[in-house]
Order: C-alpha cells, then structure tokens, then sequence
C-alpha cells in the first residue's frame, strides 16, 4: 500500500514538474491578472495600457489618467513576442476603445535580437491586434533611452525609427517619441528614474504623461 501511495505521490511530482517546465514565460502573471478581474469587474471599453514593467510600474496611472477610463495591464520583464502571446487574455476580454502599447525595450537586451528583429515582432504583434481589433486606436510609445541599457543605444534607435516607418502606414495610430525628451547632452537623464537606471521614477512618468496625453481618447 505504501508503495503504491508513494508511485502516486511520485507520479503527481512528476506532472507538477513537467508542467511548471513546460509553461510559456509569464503564465502565472496573466493568471494572477485572471484571477483579479473575477473578483474586481474591470471598467468597460477602457484605454488600456499594455506592455512591460514601465507599464506595470506606472503605479498612479489609473489615477493620472482617470477621465479616460484607463486600464494598466502590464507584465514586468515582457518582450514583444509575450504579449503576443496573451493577448487573448490582457487585450482582447476588455474590448478597449483605445491600446497605449509600450514594449520592446527588454528584446534588445539579447545579443541576437537586431533592430529588425524588433520590427519583425512588433509588426507580428500589430497584426494579431488588428486581426481581433481592425480599427482600435493604437498609441505606441517609443522605446525609451534607459540609462543602464545603454550600450543598446544604437539598436533603440534603429528599431524605434523602423517601427515609426511602419506604423506611418498604417490606419488608426500613433508613435509617440518620448526618446529625445528623456536625453541631456546625448545621454540618458539618470534623474528620471530609480536607482536600477531601467525603470521611471515620478520625474519619467511625468514626461511620459506630457507625451501620450493629447493622444488619448474620452
């Protein structure tokens, strides 16, 4: 009896595992996240704000932006290529009137991600958007000059100004370019953000609001 008990119990480890390995990166975020909009309704047509960690992190961002009915649905440490991924769950469910889209920055991080790379997921992104969303607004708000990141200066740029080309294109958007205000003498302005040099501190976001506000939908 023991040792069937204990087959069970291994058997049980086994699949606990497997599954835990076999998750997609930030499955238990969007779970969380889940989970969250059962117990509290979310708030219907939203502008919603989508992305990484400087939208997670945008920690005022319901409140700075209350007349527009906005919606924080961020991942901290997402790529493009995440939030592709869930957007059945963070974007679609809440039929937003309007998408403020801000990730990419955590992609040329990897010595094998080029500025194409970037553009070539963010147009995969785009498309899964407008296959669901055809005439959504969507605000795309250009990678920013993190101080920490910045040896991938080069590679922000070249991919900030191919995703600007594309999207001049395109019907129903805008690329938002708070790179150049974020800069001081050709360099990041550390006195933006917190003491990891990556992520905003009141300073960053208020710049960040001077720029999409007028962009926003009522």
């Amino acid at each position: 009896m023991k040792k069937i008990v204990s087959l069970a119990a291994l058997t049980l480890l086994f699949i606990s595992i497997s599954f835990a390995q076999t998750k997609p990166p930030f499955w238990d975020d969007v779970q969380t996240i889940k989970k969250y909009d059962q117990m509290f309704k979310p708030p219907v047509n939203p502008v919603l704000f989508v992305g990484s960690s400087s939208i997670r992190k945008w920690d005022d961002l319901t409140q700075v932006f209350a007349k527009y009915n906005p919606l924080n649905r961020g991942i901290g440490g997402a790529v493009v290529n995440d939030i592709t991924r869930y957007l059945n769950d963070i974007v679609f469910p809440y039929n937003p009137r309007q998408i403020v889209l801000y990730v990419g920055e955590n992609d040329v991080v990897d010595d094998k991600v080029t500025a194409d790379t970037v553009l070539n997921r963010t147009i995969i992104l785009y498309k899964a958007i407008r296959a669901k969303l055809p005439t959504t607004p969507i605000l795309y708000i250009s990678i920013k000059p993190s101080p920490s990141r910045d040896k991938f200066r080069d590679k922000v740029i070249g991919a900030n100004a191919l995703i600007r080309k594309f999207l001049a294109t395109e019907k129903n958007t805008a690329f938002v370019d708070v790179f150049p205000s974020m800069l001081k003498d050709g360099k990041g302005r550390r006195e933006l953000y917190v003491s990891d040099m990556l992520h905003m501190n009141a300073q960053g976001y208020a710049i960040w609001k001077k720029a999409i506000q007028p962009y926003l939908l009522k």
